[in-house]
């Protein structure tokens, strides 16, 4: 006990001192190395780990969903998507707000990241939403709580790490993680509505607007969006029909997205891969170094029996399964805000599944409730990742835009614990 206690003094007392994560975790594995004498755990140990927890096929989806998302966004998907979606609903209320979340719902099915689809949907969204009379800091408030979305719909990457950590059916995941994304973009369109319907809108700039996206005809919206919405279709269709693989459906989704964004929109040349792939490693480099130490955190604390002594202790003291499951949401929200969502993912999975699957929690919807109660760290500081996208984006400060977050991710809170109480959430579609 006192070892595990020391280790995670280090871990969480470098972290709070502004030490990166993934160097945090690193000096809280090289002192149970070094000083602890835990039996099986020595440096070659931890190093052996590093470099091998990352060697392995299932793990190829991760850089390729990421390599597809950015190749989407340089290649203006988003904006297709945008303008099919507010071609029904752009004259309603918070219409043109509402075919915003919905493209991140959808876009969120291309990327698979939240800050990604923050970043290809905001920067094409919210000039627009802007020029038509809503406020700056709010609509920048709602593209980075909508971008959140991102990690819910499937092709999830948090939803592959959890796979692969809680030895889970991946295609499975994907399934269940469908209608909590649906649920947390409705709520969002209510909150929306309500908020805008109070406030009230630009209605002359709104209608222009909408007439002249409605003066380009079904046909042509269609036209220009229908590639871009057969993306989700063929990559998520063929995971479901036992087809191809999450691995193969991420090869499938990169040749896709390359041959609809230069041979039929045309909208990337070849002077634009370099830029793609220097995106993509910025983003790839740190999640995979932080995803091989974390990975190989779970595989000490398993050695060092830190889930049992846990689980031990949880089922003392809290006796129900409804305040077990309150208890771990707590600790996920909160552990979000200080914690990048793959690092808190990787380090919890290993400790909360025993717990959960204990307390007769289906391990499915047990990881649809990690993915989407981690996702809240998306957006609180001080960590948020969609709080920086959206902030560099925009120019807004960070501290207006949390406060006008606040109240959305108190809407967002509600999908929460509806996910994790009504388990049909998660488990209807499978």
């Amino acid at each position: 006990m006192e070892t595990i206690g020391i280790m995670f003094i280090i871990f969480f007392g470098l972290m709070f001192l502004g030490v990166p994560i993934g160097v945090s975790i690193g000096c809280a594995m090289l002192y149970v190395a070094m000083f602890a004498n835990v039996a099986g755990i020595t440096e070659e140990y931890v190093f052996r780990n590093i470099s091998s927890c990352l060697d392995s096929y299932i793990i190829l989806a991760v850089p390729l969903f990421i390599f597809c998302g950015v190749i989407m966004g340089r290649g203006g998907i988003s904006k297709r998507l945008f303008d099919f979606f507010a071609f029904f609903i752009g004259n309603v209320t918070s219409g043109m707000l509402a075919a915003v979340v919905v493209t991140c719902l959808f876009y969120g099915a291309i990327s698979g990241s939240s800050p990604a689809t923050v970043a290809a949907v905001g920067a094409m969204t919210l000039p627009l939403l802007i020029g038509l009379g809503y406020d700056k800091v709010w609509v920048t408030a709602l593209i980075a709580v909508a971008g959140t979305l991102g990690v819910m719909i499937p092709p999830s990457i948090p939803f592959i790490w959890y796979g692969l950590t809680a030895n889970e059916s991946i295609s499975d995941l994907f399934i269940a993680g469908i209608l909590p994304g649906c649920l947390v973009a409705a709520l969002l369109i209510i909150y929306s509505y309500v908020y805008w319907k109070i406030k009230g809108e630009d209605k002359p700039k709104l209608q222009e607007n909408y007439s002249a996206l409605r003066n380009k005809g079904l046909w042509t919206v269609f036209k220009d969006s229908f590639f871009a919405i057969l993306m989700p279709v063929i990559v998520l269709g063929g995971i479901y029909s036992g087809v191809v693989t999450p691995t193969e459906a991420a090869c499938v989704a990169v040749i896709y997205s390359l041959i609809v964004s230069q041979c039929i929109y045309r909208t990337l040349s070849f002077r634009d891969y370099p830029v793609i792939f220097r995106e993509t490693l910025k983003t790839l480099g740190p999640v995979m170094y932080i995803v091989a130490i974390a990975m190989t955190f779970g595989r000490i604390m398993a050695l060092m029996k830190v889930p049992v002594i846990v689980n031990d202790f949880v089922v003392s003291v809290f006796e129900t399964p409804a305040v077990i499951l309150l208890v771990m949401v707590a600790v996920m929200v909160l552990l979000g805000m200080v914690m990048e969502v793959v690092s808190a993912l990787l380090i919890l999975a290993p400790i909360f599944v025993p717990i959960a699957t204990a307390a007769g929690v289906d391990p499915i919807h047990f990881g649809v409730i990690m993915v989407v109660a981690l996702a809240t760290g998306f957006v609180t500081p001080p960590v948020g990742l969609n709080l920086y996208v959206a902030s560099g984006m925009s120019g807004v400060p960070i501290i207006p835009l949390a406060k006008k977050i606040y109240p959305m991710l108190a809407v967002f809170m509600i999908a929460v614990f509806a996910v994790t109480y009504i388990s049909w959430f998660s488990l209807a579609l499978l």
